[in-house]
């Protein structure tokens, strides 16, 4: 993990540089945002927990709608704090098809504003980045959500266009 994530205090905003990192997904490959940016858009989802009633549906909502984000040339991945062992699990289980990445150091939500820390985990929010003219993600669009209240395919799509 680089050295140079700052953590926020509040939500990142659209226009500002989006902070690269590089975690480890479900199937333990790194993942990274500038290498993910060059090929579209990525939605960050930021969510709690998996196994949770909540994001399950949020997650199981995403892969039912995956192709509408693939057409949309888009990206979308979910961040949590559990380990990419229990991504796994849970991928498997729900039969999810998005990149699940492993914020066990909570660097990633700290930097982008979503950290959660009456729990120790991360808040619920959407990052929608682009590539720049430059070649650095930018913050396109944020959504700040309600632990209670899931993303739709609907807000997803619009904070993509």
């Amino acid at each position: 993990m680089p050295e140079t994530l700052t953590e926020r205090t509040s939500p990142i905003q659209p226009g500002e540089t989006a902070p690269d990192f590089t975690l480890k997904a479900q199937n333990k490959e790194d993942w990274s945002l500038s290498e993910a940016v060059k090929m579209g858009d990525v939605a960050i989802c930021f969510y709690p927990m998996d196994f949770s009633p909540v994001c399950s549906t949020e997650m199981k909502c995403i892969t039912d709608d995956f192709e509408k984000f693939e057409k949309a040339g888009a990206q979308v991945v979910g961040v949590s704090c559990d380990s990419f062992f229990v991504h796994e699990a849970w991928a498997n289980q729900l039969g999810l098809k998005q990149t699940l990445l492993a914020d066990m150091h909570r660097q990633v939500c700290k930097a982008y504003g979503f950290y959660w820390p009456d729990l120790n985990i991360s808040s619920r929010g959407t990052v929608v980045i682009g590539q720049s003219d430059d070649g650095i993600g930018k913050v396109k669009a944020v959504q700040t959500r309600d632990i209670p209240q899931a993303t739709t395919t609907e807000e997803l799509l619009k904070a993509l266009g």
